[in-house]
């Protein structure tokens, strides 16, 4: 598996800021801003609204993973994807992956060998008979090896890292993430806190049940459920909005 970091937006801090900071101000330039005043912005950014992190974007090229997994990739909307064609390209060279679960135990590999020598023995002999590729990748295994590049925005990888990083997660999508949030941090080092797991962020366990029962990061203070069902009694007892005012750059 590789993961490489191809394109993303330059000045990503800088243009943050600003389009948080057009709400109040279009002349207050946060690059003539000082490095604590933006570091002020900055933590108050990711405690409120997140359209302006649509505004900034990351490209990755993903080499060596298999299409179970792009399956997955691929079911976030908000993403933008271009990916090999198995529809035209002879996959007889392409590797398959093996998951960890199955090359560490002797039984389930031999039977996952035999599978496998069938399964692409079948696809070359059609491709050798000349059936079209669309119709002989039909046969291939879901953990056939490919590529595919992505581009998501930093709300996007912030929404993603909460489920996709957690441990709950199939471990190659799991493997995926964190080399993509290591690629955007290497560039981006404020980005950190923005692409963090859910129990990391919000100090709550995303899969209660799973947690309880199985997750190593798990802790007894994640549940919440009192303080849910104490919000829940009093929210639907009342009416408030809130009456939001500019101050030193900020809605407060």
């Amino acid at each position: 598996m590789k993961v490489e970091l191809i394109n993303y937006t330059q000045d990503a801090l800088t243009l943050l800021l600003r389009s948080k900071n057009t709400r109040l101000s279009y002349k207050d330039d946060p690059a003539t801003w000082s490095d604590e005043r933006r570091q002020e912005h900055l933590e108050y950014m990711r405690d409120t609204i997140k359209s302006s992190w649509e505004m900034v974007d990351y490209v990755f090229q993903i080499e060596g993973v298999t299409r179970a997994f792009t399956h997955q990739l691929v079911r976030t909307r908000t993403g933008s994807y271009a990916q090999q064609a198995m529809r035209v390209v002879d996959a007889r060279r392409q590797p398959v992956e093996r998951p960890p679960s199955i090359a560490d135990n002797d039984l389930w590999l031999r039977i996952w060998e035999a599978g496998e020598a069938t399964a692409l023995g079948a696809y070359a002999d059609l491709m050798d008979h000349g059936a079209p590729a669309q119709d002989a990748r039909g046969i291939l295994p879901t953990h056939i090896t490919t590529s595919i590049m992505a581009k998501f925005n930093l709300r996007t990888l912030h929404e993603m890292a909460k489920l996709r990083l957690c441990t709950r997660t199939q471990g190659e999508y799991q493997d995926v993430f964190r080399a993509m949030r290591a690629a955007v941090v290497e560039v981006h080092p404020w980005a950190e806190e923005f692409i963090e797991v859910h129990c990391v962020a919000t100090g709550t366990c995303a899969f209660p049940r799973y947690g309880k029962t199985e997750c190593p990061v798990y802790l007894p203070e994640m549940d919440n459920t009192a303080v849910r069902e104490r919000a829940k009694e009093i929210f639907w007892k009342v009416r408030h909005e809130a009456a939001p005012v500019a101050k030193d750059g900020r809605a407060m």
